[in-house]
């Protein structure tokens, strides 16, 4: 059964999120979409993952956030805190899973942003990253991030702009500004017990970011577990009949129940 609330209102846009509840004192996995903080919406999360987490216990909170370029980059990031603070101090409201236990995880873009809450101040207690990297648009707040806003992402890519498209920051001026939303630059020894999907063909995000990230943590004495997709690019966790993605999955549930 899917709820859908609206947990943020800002500059007449209404920022939504699906929650799937599954009882009482249930753990939550709040789940971030990818697509480059330039498309994508919280529909793109898969019915075969989000039963999945359910039938292992679950609550899940699935979703939106304003998007690039219409929307600034620290408005982005201030969204997915805005949606992890809602969660903890407002579902309770209406739901009676356990807000002392979130999960944060994320796809790409949003295995990013998860990456990133890890280093400020209201991070969750385990965070689950797959495959994240460390012209079609308007005028107007977006947080459904339709395909055709595709061509503006390979525009990005094609010309090598995506860092100042959709973050505004210059890398050759305002490198110190940029570092500290770099979240390998930002582990303490309070940084989250992190879980890292990756398929070693992944030809948008490289397979080594994941692997240096993963490296960075145990570095510092974090609990850190990297599970390699052999043989899959990006998107791996879309064919999640496969056999070696259901296992990987099987990794997940088992450090979301030791770590929550």
């Amino acid at each position: 059964m899917k709820d859908t609330k609206i947990y943020k209102e800002v500059n007449s846009c209404s920022i939504s999120a699906d929650i799937y509840y599954q009882g009482r004192n249930s753990p939550v996995i709040l789940y971030i979409h990818g697509g480059a903080l330039i498309f994508g919406a919280r529909s793109w999360l898969s019915s075969d993952q989000f039963e999945y987490f359910r039938r292992s216990g679950f609550s899940i909170v699935n979703i939106d956030y304003r998007l690039a370029p219409e929307t600034g980059f620290e408005d982005i990031i201030e969204d997915i805190k805005d949606a992890i603070t809602w969660v903890r101090t407002k579902t309770i409201e209406w739901y009676d899973f356990d807000v002392s236990n979130i999960a944060v995880m994320g796809s790409s873009a949003g295995g990013y942003l998860s990456l990133l809450i890890g280093t400020i101040d209201i991070r969750p207690k385990v965070i689950d990253s797959l495959y994240t990297a460390c012209q079609h648009v308007g005028d107007r707040e977006v947080t459904n991030g339709q395909w055709e806003r595709f061509n503006y992402y390979l525009y990005c890519r094609q010309h090598g702009v995506w860092l100042k498209e959709v973050t505004g920051i210059n890398n050759e001026h305002d490198h110190t500004k940029l570092i500290q939303y770099n979240p390998i630059n930002n582990i303490t020894v309070e940084f989250p017990p992190t879980i890292f999907l990756h398929g070693d063909q992944d030809t948008d995000v490289p397979y080594e970011q994941s692997v240096l990230m993963h490296k960075k943590l145990k570095e510092k004495g974090v609990a850190t577990k990297l599970i390699t997709i052999k043989g899959t690019e990006h998107v791996f966790d879309q064919n999640f009949s496969d056999l070696q993605v259901q296992n990987a999955f099987e990794n997940v549930i088992d450090y979301l129940i030791t770590h929550l």
